[in-house]
This record gives C-alpha cells, sequence and structure tokens, in this order.
C-alpha cells in the first residue's frame, strides 16, 4: 500500500509576515553597509525575538543566502514585466541597468555573502544560470522584433556585464557603470546596414 507523506503547511499569515519583516531588516542591514549586523539587531529591527529569527534560519549564513536568493528572485522575474510594458529594445536597456544596480546590492553585501562563498551553497550557479535565462528571453525578443543583435548570448552578455560591475571597488562606480552599459546597448543596437552613395555612372563627352 502507497505510503502518502503529508504535505507541508504553508506558513500562517503570522509567521509569514514575521518571515518577511526579518528579510527585510536584513536586507536594509547589508544594503546599508553593516554587514556584520548580528542576528540579535536584525531581530529588534524586525520587531521579533531571536527565537522567531531561528525558527526561520537555522543560521545567519542562512538568511543571508536567503536575501540575496530573494534580490535574484525579483531580478529574474522582471523580463516578464518589461517586455508587457515596452518595445524589446527598451525592456533590455532597462533590464541592464537593473542588473548594475543588482551589483550595487552585492557590494552593500559583499563582505556578508563571503560566508555563503566559503560554504558549499548553490546560490550564487543558480543565481548566474537565471541571469543568463532572463538576458537570452530579452535578446531574443529584440532579435525576432529586428532591433537587437541576434549573434550574442545572454551568456555573453553577463560576462561582458560582470567585467562592468568588476569596477564597483572604485569611487563613482555606479555612474560610470551606466555610462559603459548604454554604450554596451549601442553596439547591441541592430540597424541596416549602410548602402553606399549612388555613384554617377554618366560619362562626359570624350570619356
Amino acid at each position: 500500500m502507497e505510503v502518502l507523506l503529508p504535505a507541508s503547511r504553508p506558513l500562517r499569515a503570522d509567521a509569514r509576515r514575521n518571515r518577511e519583516a526579518l528579510l527585510s531588516a536584513a536586507r536594509r542591514a547589508f544594503l546599508g553597509g553593516d554587514t556584520d549586523a548580528h542576528v540579535e539587531d536584525i531581530a529588534r529591527s524586525a520587531g521579533v525575538a531571536v527565537g522567531t529569527l531561528y525558527r526561520h534560519f537555522e543560521t545567519r549564513e542562512a538568511l543571508i543566502e536567503e536575501v540575496y536568493r530573494k534580490e535574484v528572485d525579483d531580478l529574474c522575474a522582471a523580463p516578464a514585466d518589461l517586455l508587457d510594458r515596452h518595445p524589446p529594445d527598451e525592456a533590455l536597456r532597462r533590464f541592464l541597468l537593473l542588473l548594475v544596480d543588482h551589483a550595487a546590492v552585492g557590494k552593500g553585501m559583499s563582505i556578508a555573502l563571503e560566508s555563503i562563498m566559503a560554504t558549499d551553497s548553490p546560490v550564487f550557479d543558480d543565481a548566474r544560470t537565471r541571469m543568463e535565462h532572463a538576458l537570452t528571453r530579452l535578446l531574443d525578443a529584440g532579435g525576432a522584433a529586428g532591433t537587437v543583435r541576434d549573434d550574442v548570448t545572454g551568456s555573453t552578455l553577463l560576462r561582458a556585464l560582470g567585467g562592468i560591475c568588476r569596477m564597483r571597488a572604485t569611487e563613482g562606480w555606479l555612474d560610470e557603470a551606466r555610462q559603459i552599459t548604454a554604450l554596451l546597448l549601442d553596439g547591441l543596437s541592430h540597424r541596416a546596414p549602410e548602402r553606399p552613395e549612388p555613384q554617377d555612372v554618366r560619362r562626359g563627352p570624350g570619356s
């Protein structure tokens, strides 16, 4: 006889609110530069007890990982909405700028994320794959519309953006990164090949 395992029950409304409050508090702390924020401080900012935090996240690293995963979830959900509201080339432009802003989030969390990098967490590989797919979707839409080059892959474009975002160690990098992203977009734009100027084939007398 087949044994049916009980389905995991969804969180109660109050537990769900507590979890979201903890994620929001942790995100504010890390993005605000408090990369060494203690769980006690995060719990206090969220208005819950430390025990409540540990009921949702076994370790501080698990909380950091979930904050980062949520950032990636929001980011990779953007292409569908952008393509609904904008032409493909404009949707691509807006998404590339979102990726640059995402790198700013990564900078704010850089020290905190080191604790994840030291583990076997798949969060970064998963994020990279999902971002590549998101970029591929936008590039395919632009290629089909004839407004974006169709010979660039999502993986290649993500590598180019990675080079831009590694500039973040320098002061004022964000404005410069946005300028370079604009140049990258210009190179991705599809343009009809220029036609040579028609030559005057008429020949004068004695020619």
